[in-house]
């Protein structure tokens, strides 16, 4: 099983994170930060990286409480992340798969929810592209 799940769009970087942040309020998600990852290590002396890149954090808070109500080391993996990046002259939309992360806890309870999660942030992604 692959740990992350990667979609490929025509978009730019800035249409892709629009259509993301769209797409993750129909489904009460919102993104809680955004980081520039190439603008933040230019600013840190690290000039030979220059592919544009992007991370935002998301997250459901209703989910992040019940998950976070059921054991606390659910917080380690959260918010969620979703990347957007170029590669190849093509943007690329990726998110590491919350079932592979909670899958590390050994809970059937929390991997089902995990499961829900899943499906939810990987339509917002093929709905992003």
């Amino acid at each position: 099983m692959d740990f992350h799940y990667t979609v490929v769009t025509d978009k730019t970087i800035d249409e892709a994170i629009s259509s993301i942040e769209h797409n993750l309020k129909e489904n009460k998600f919102g993104v809680l930060w955004q980081l520039n990852l190439t603008e933040t290590l230019q600013k840190k002396g690290v000039s030979s990286y220059t592919t544009p890149y992007r991370i935002l954090e998301v997250c459901n808070p209703v989910e992040a409480g019940r998950v976070l109500s059921h054991n606390s080391l659910v917080g380690y993996f959260l918010p969620c992340k979703i990347t957007i990046y170029e590669e190849k002259g093509k943007t690329k939309i990726g998110l590491p798969k919350p079932t592979a992360m909670i899958g590390l806890l050994n809970d059937t309870e929390l991997e089902s929810i995990a499961q829900e999660i899943e499906k939810i942030l990987i339509g917002v992604l093929e709905k992003s592209k």
